[in-house]
């Protein structure tokens, strides 16, 4: 079994050590030591991105799968609760039949909310054997005898990344080990409840699958840390990386699309709400600026915008009544004295002297 494992999982070792070996050039490239600890922990990194980059379309399906799952739970309860206590073969064929049509008719794939994990299980195990072999000095593809060396004696805080738990005693090793164990409990728990509190509608909380969940939620905590023990502390920044990288990925995706009824749809709702007002406001704003920095007057020539008095602008939109015009305006013509000169505008006309005659004419 051993054996037919190792020859199943060696051409994925081979392309683990390659990713590794990129990203460990990459680093040297930027001026980090071969030997470090640290370049070969961030190849580990970048071999988390590489490989999570290429399950975003199997994540997206797991996070529409999981939704579906959820919702139509109340569906499914009805059917089992219509069957119950029924043990015979035509029973358990009836419910399952109808079980099938229930996720044909949603388009709902029960497996694919386990594709992302499970396609991501033989690279964990390839992993690990790859690191699993560096103590012994085995060389893997791209990962040449002098790159082995470097990585066995590559450290973290004085901690070979090779090292497990199990296999130390209390030092930097099972320091480090610990906090790596319990970071990645912690994520795997905070991930979970994410997809449960935030992600779940009221009603798909209270059936089989929901239970089930609740019980994985702190249930795969405990079974990490056990088995955490085992695990070199190069898988374990892995899965840890992992884990970080599925919490941000569907804290994205639950905040963008939540599940209809979830907590998240609600929260989403609200944001849009307060969007809306917002807008609403800032039009307002808006309008009562320009009402408040232009001001129609009527002059002679026509209705035009005069700047307010301190020149940001015209001072209101009220239009102003014409004034009415004299006779001598509207012709062009200045108004002229009684005796036929010209007198300033604004200037009363002389009185008329009654004995004058006018001019022109005789006595």
């Amino acid at each position: 079994m051993g054996q037919l494992l190792s020859t199943l999982l060696r051409p994925l070792e081979l392309v683990v050590a390659w990713i590794m070996v990129a990203w460990h050039r990459i680093f040297v490239s930027l001026g980090m030591p071969a030997a470090s600890g640290w370049t070969w922990a961030l190849s580990i990194v970048g071999l988390v991105v590489v490989v999570r980059i290429a399950l975003i379309p199997l994540f997206v399906k797991q996070i529409k799968a999981s939704r579906g799952l959820q919702l139509i739970q109340p569906e499914m309860k009805k059917i089992q609760e219509k069957y119950k206590g029924k043990n015979d073969a035509a029973s358990r064929q009836a419910m399952t039949q109808e079980t099938m049509e229930l996720y044909k008719r949603t388009g709902t794939n029960p497996f694919a909310s386990c594709l992302p994990i499970l396609l991501q299980s033989p690279v964990f195990f390839a992993l690990f054997r790859v690191l699993n072999g560096i103590p012994k000095e085995t060389a893997i593809g791209a990962l040449d005898q002098t790159l082995v060396e470097q990585a066995h004696k590559a450290t973290l805080f004085g901690a070979p990344l090779s090292s497990t738990l199990a296999h130390t005693q209390f030092g930097a090793t099972w320091v480090l080990t610990v906090i790596l164990i319990a970071a990645m409990s912690a994520t795997t728990f905070t991930t979970q409840r994410q997809l449960m509190m935030k992600n779940m509608p009221a009603a798909a909380l209270d059936n089989p699958f929901a239970r089930q969940q609740k019980i994985l939620l702190y249930a795969l905590p405990v079974i990490f840390a056990v088995s955490g023990v085992n695990f070199p502390i190069g898988v374990l920044i892995y899965w840890v990386t992992t884990n970080l990288w599925s919490m941000g990925q569907q804290f994205y995706v639950i905040r963008r699309m939540p599940a209809p009824g979830s907590p998240a749809e609600k929260a989403l709702q609200e944001r849009r709400a307060r969007k809306g007002r917002g807008k609403e406001k800032a039009r307002a704003a808006e309008a009562s600026s320009a009402a408040t920095t232009h001001k129609v007057q009527d002059t002679p020539e026509g209705v035009q915008d005069t700047p307010t008095p301190d020149g940001t602008g015209p001072a209101s939109g009220q239009r102003q009544q014409p004034k009415r015009q004299s006779r001598s305006q509207r012709s062009g013509r200045r108004p002229q004295n009684v005796d036929g000169g010209r007198r300033p505008p604004g200037q009363a006309p002389r009185p008329r002297d009654p004995d004058a005659t006018p001019e022109g004419t005789g006595s």
